[in-house]
């Protein structure tokens, strides 16, 4: 009876154990800043071969959209931390009154490119040419594209996020990401050159992990957890993509298997996640350095005013430099 007892008893407790272990996973949310697609590939890869939950997390990832402020989302509580299309983008968020941090940043380069006719060869030739660029440029990297390239406003006409102008137009050259316009644009049949503002000294990183102060403060362990986890995630993704993809075609279904193939080999071909510092440092890395020149130049361009916003505050290395998830 004794040992019946006993047993009856370790299996009892064998059990709240595994009732207590089934419900140790912390919540998280993840918003990201468009529909799902390769460029979120990482997340979504944590998802799928259960990193997040190896690291103690039960994330949830919700998607952006065109008309879907993920800021004010993440201000309001819907969010734990999101993706922000830049550092750059969060640095004026902060300006704007919202005490945000990036912690993470899973692009090493920018995406953003100037598409142009296979006639082009070089930003130089651009000049004269019709630029099609989006309002949200001229807080972003128009005013460097200016000052770099001596590019001006005249030349500049409102992107309609539609390429058949472009198309259409043998003197035109229009804004894009990497991963997305060139392609519709190669689908179209047109020949094209793709310049990237990377390649020439512009700062900012892509896809962010961004988190309000208190939220940095209050859930580090959270959100260190979420950092590395995601960082697992983007090694493995750019090693087997087929997971997240499955993922993101049920979150996305307008994203076709051909087109998520021709990003994630975008993605790879030009290092963007795995090349630059996180090369040596490790995927998701921000360095002091870049972080600066982001900073510097928003400050340069009039974008920022450095007495609102201290750079320190922008950005932190905390969760990112002992990380070390290499390529």
């Amino acid at each position: 009876m004794r040992s019946l007892a006993r047993s009856l008893v370790g299996a009892a407790a064998i059990a709240l154990f595994a009732a207590a272990s089934a419900h140790a996973d912390d919540k998280f949310t993840y918003m990201t800043n468009w529909y799902a697609q390769a460029e979120h590939g990482g997340f979504y890869q944590a998802v799928a071969q259960g990193l997040y939950k190896k690291h103690g997390l039960d994330v949830t990832i919700k998607m952006g959209g065109p008309q879907v402020n993920i800021t004010q989302m993440m201000a309001a509580g819907q969010a734990d931390c999101i993706m922000g299309s830049s550092d750059i983008q969060m640095m004026q968020v902060r300006e704007g009154g919202v005490p945000v941090v990036n912690v993470a940043a899973f692009m090493q380069k920018d995406p953003q490119v100037l598409i142009a006719h296979d006639d082009v060869k070089k930003f130089e030739d651009l000049k004269g040419k019709t630029l099609l660029i989006g309002a949200q440029a001229n807080r972003g990297y128009w005013p460097w594209l200016k000052a770099k390239f001596g590019f001006t406003d005249e030349q500049a006409r409102p992107y309609t996020f539609n390429i058949q102008p472009f198309v259409a137009d043998k003197n035109a050259a229009q804004q894009g990401y990497l991963t997305s316009e060139p392609y519709a644009i190669q689908k179209a049949g047109v020949k094209s050159t793709v310049l990237m503002f990377s390649d020439h000294g512009y700062p900012s990183y892509a896809v962010t992990v961004s988190c309000m102060d208190k939220t940095v403060k209050e859930r580090s362990k959270q959100v260190a957890a979420f950092v590395k986890a995601s960082a697992e995630g983007w090694k493995s993704y750019l090693a087997d993509p087929a997971p997240a993809n499955a993922l993101i075609k049920k979150d996305n279904p307008n994203m076709t298997d051909e087109q998520l193939a021709y990003s994630v080999a975008k993605l790879k071909e030009l290092g963007m996640i795995t090349g630059g510092d996180a090369a040596k440092l490790g995927i998701g890395v921000i360095t002091d350095a870049r972080a600066k020149a982001s900073y510097g130049f928003l400050v340069s361009a009039k974008l920022l005013d450095p007495a609102k916003v201290d750079v320190a505050k922008t950005y932190t290395t905390e969760f990112v430099k002992d990380l070390k998830v290499l390529p």
